[in-house]
């Protein structure tokens, strides 16, 4: 459904986005993830047709954002951050003003106004002026606005910023039916949102691409340098000597309290040393109160993988 090879976007000295290249297969919810700057959002502006690029290619549903940019504007709905509103008009009367920039009839207007009402749940806010509505409202007739002409693509770009938890946790849910029938590209730096919502992630760094995947294959490449905590209780330097004397183990970091000794073991290829260290402390006479392994989140991902794109670049 989306296709970006080579994509390259200059704005003077600054280059916003680098080459960067991926795809979004039909029915996907991609979440493109990355901070501040870091070029998300002037990707999907020109995936959408908002800015044109310096170099590379990008199609949606086949059409050249370059050349074939009314088709792709049929075929995409895009939300930007800030949904560009006019707070004077009742939300029914703004929805039918922007059917009428796609060219609908009216009938057709009725019934995709009916449509976007129920699908965004706008109920009994849909005849209210645009300016009294909260936040969260205001972004569902932004996002009604994007469905008005029932594109096979959308495009949300942070669709839950400054929204209060409930409303995010609602807008969440309305992604997700949403998936059931477009093919979505979530922008965001909300690394939770993506793992609630995606199927597939891109991180994306000073303008380039630095990791994809599931989420949840993500988190296991974290995941696999994360250490294996466990507590045990008998002296100190003897316990890191030994356990750091197994099989497996590469290093024991120590630390104790209320006379605890909290180790935190990073092992070598992934080696499962739980067992040995069970056997360790019950051979030893020494207490054992907790041994775990530490999940690593998407977030602690996208932590480590930025701040080495940062020291690379320095």
């Amino acid at each position: 459904m989306i296709h970006v090879k080579n994509l390259s976007k200059r704005f003077g000295a600054v280059r916003a986005v680098d080459g960067i290249s991926f795809d979004v297969a039909e029915g996907e919810i991609l979440g493109f993830l990355g901070p501040n700057g870091a070029g998300k959002t002037t990707t999907i502006r020109i995936l959408t047709c908002y800015h044109p690029a310096d170099a590379g290619l990008a199609t949606v549903m086949g059409y050249d954002v370059f050349r074939e940019s009314m088709q792709v504007r049929r075929n995409v709905g895009y939300l930007p951050e800030s949904a560009p509103l006019y707070p004077e008009m009742r939300a029914r009367e703004y929805l039918d003003f922007r059917a009428r920039l796609h060219g609908m009839g009216a009938d057709d207007r009725r019934a995709a106004i009916k449509r976007v009402t129920e699908g965004c749940w706008l109920g009994e806010f849909i005849d209210r002026p645009i300016g009294q509505l909260s936040k969260g409202m205001r972004q569902r007739v932004g996002l009604a606005d994007a469905l008005i002409h029932d594109p096979k693509v959308l495009v949300l770009d942070e669709p839950t910023i400054g929204l209060d938890p409930t409303q995010i946790r609602q807008t969440r849910n309305l992604i997700q039916e949403l998936g059931k029938r477009h093919t979505i590209l979530l922008c965001s730096h909300i690394l939770h949102e993506v793992e609630q919502i995606c199927t597939r992630a891109i991180i994306i760094q000073s303008g380039r691409i630095v990791a994809r995947g599931k989420p949840d294959e993500l988190r296991r490449k974290i995941s696999a340098e994360s250490p294996l905590i466990a507590e045990i209780r008998g002296p100190a330097d003897e316990v890191k000597r030994a356990v750091g004397a197994l099989s497996g183990v590469g290093s024991v970091k120590l630390e104790t309290v209320s006379g605890w000794n909290r180790l935190a073991i990073m092992v070598t290829n992934q080696a499962d040393v739980r067992e040995d260290v069970f056997k360790l402390a019950a051979g030893k006479g020494w207490s054992l109160r907790e041994m775990r392994r530490e999940i690593a989140s998407l977030e602690d991902f996208f932590v480590k993988i930025t701040a080495a794109q940062q020291d690379v670049g320095a």
